[in-house]
């Protein structure tokens, strides 16, 4: 799989659409920030570290790709919040950024891949 670029380009009867990868990344966000049981976006250890060293922009609690097929393969990190059932809180992440990228950007998403990488206590 190779890392999106900056755009995903879509032609169309009237011209070409570009979407950025910013907002597919923005859109995936806020769909995960959505769904119950969901306490937070996470990072990486990577991340983690990164951070440490002033390199946020690095830490992304979700990363895009494109397969062979041009379908987007999206990656979430997410901190969970105690007392959800982890597999049915990342079934529901997984659908849920299914359906917010393809009904918003008409973009085909082959895999969402759930990390749930932290437990935490309610907000």
């Amino acid at each position: 799989m190779a890392e999106i670029k900056d755009y995903i380009t879509q032609t169309q009867e009237n011209g070409a659409i570009h979407i950025s990868q910013d907002v597919i990344s923005t859109i995936a966000a806020i769909a995960v920030s959505e769904v119950e049981g969901v306490y937070a976006l996470g990072s990486s250890q990577g991340g983690d570290i990164a951070e440490l060293f002033g390199r946020k922009n690095s830490a992304k609690a979700v990363r895009l790709s494109v397969n062979e097929e041009d379908a987007i393969c999206v990656e979430c990190n997410v901190v969970a919040i105690y007392g959800y059932s982890v597999v049915e809180l990342a079934k529901n992440v997984q659908e849920s950024v299914c359906s917010a990228i393809e009904s918003m950007t008409a973009l085909k998403v082959a895999s969402v891949d759930v990390n749930v990488c932290g437990i935490s206590m309610k907000k």
